[in-house]
């Protein structure tokens, strides 16, 4: 329950979105039309189906079961057996829902693609985190999610031991390479520019950069950003940046960054490590429906 507390506490508005989000899967796949079912199942025939997972995983999405089946139909009832974050077993059903056969049908798709996809988040993210154990290191998602799955995708992260990045362009500055080869055009310090500037509009505000070498690291230590992300960089240069950063900003390295590697840019000691792989191509758990 604590990764579910955890995750609640930073998404903000995280049931509103995910509604949102349901109704518009529904509508895309056209539940309230489901010509199978109204070919071969009696409107009032109802049943129980079972949610059973067919390998061994952690979960993510169930908190969401209950959102699902009020958006296919009301009268559904529904029982929660594991946890989200919870590691289960091969063969272990997660959650039973009774009533309509038909609702229960037409509602299928839509909650397996959502507790698939969270679930394969969520596992691949605690591979992640093991991998650093023993460093104080952060595991980070990226805005590199699907459109219109963003919270539930963040959600899942934080349930497999995560941490969030911003959510969106209003979360925090993020100043990126692109934002640097338009300053350089007007200015000889690109990265000093475009800190001062994110300053005077928003003070309050995080700043963060990009950098891709030690000039560039020591201009935004200068500039006293925030959080400064290595990118691109091998683990024997992030650890010198480290030395010449000496605390004075939170270090995230990223790109190329995978769980054969992970460990090596812990211990170069970084703050944070962010990975885009997270959310952008993460295999969905096998999770079926059964009757």
């Amino acid at each position: 329950m604590d990764h579910l507390n955890r995750a609640q506490s930073n998404i903000e508005g995280l049931d509103q979105e995910v509604r949102r989000t349901i109704l518009l899967a529904l509508t895309e796949d056209r539940a309230a039309f489901d010509i199978t079912s109204e070919a071969c199942i009696s409107p009032e025939k109802t049943t129980r189906a079972d949610f059973v997972i067919k390998q061994n995983s952690r979960v993510a999405g169930l908190r969401f079961l209950p959102m699902i089946c009020c958006a296919i139909d009301e009268t559904l009832s529904w029982q929660v057996h594991a946890a989200d974050g919870e590691v289960c077993a091969d063969g272990m059903v997660l959650a039973s829902i009774e009533g309509k056969a038909r609702s229960i049908l037409s509602g299928e798709r839509t909650a397996l693609n959502i507790l698939q996809h969270a679930s394969g988040i969520a596992h691949l993210t605690s591979e992640f985190v093991q991998a650093v154990k023993g460093f104080s290191c952060d595991i980070l998602d990226t805005r590199k999610t699907l459109p219109g799955l963003r919270a539930i995708q963040k959600y899942a992260v934080v349930v497999g031991g995560g941490k969030n990045h911003r959510f969106h362009l209003e979360d925090r500055f993020l100043i990126k390479n692109n934002h640097l080869k338009l300053l350089k055009e007007s200015t000889a310090h690109p990265v000093y520019e475009a800190v001062l500037r994110a300053r005077i509009l928003q003070p309050d505000a995080r700043i963060e950069v990009e950098v891709e070498n030690m000039e560039m690291l020591e201009e935004a230590l200068d500039a006293k950003a925030d959080l400064i992300l290595l990118d691109n960089m091998a683990p024997l240069l992030v650890a010198e940046a480290v030395k010449i950063a000496k605390g004075k900003a939170y270090l995230e390295a990223s790109g190329g960054i995978n769980l054969s590697n992970v460990r090596d840019y812990a211990a170069a000691g970084v703050n944070g490590i962010s990975i885009g792989a997270l959310t952008h191509s993460v295999t969905a758990v096998d999770i079926s429906l059964r009757m």
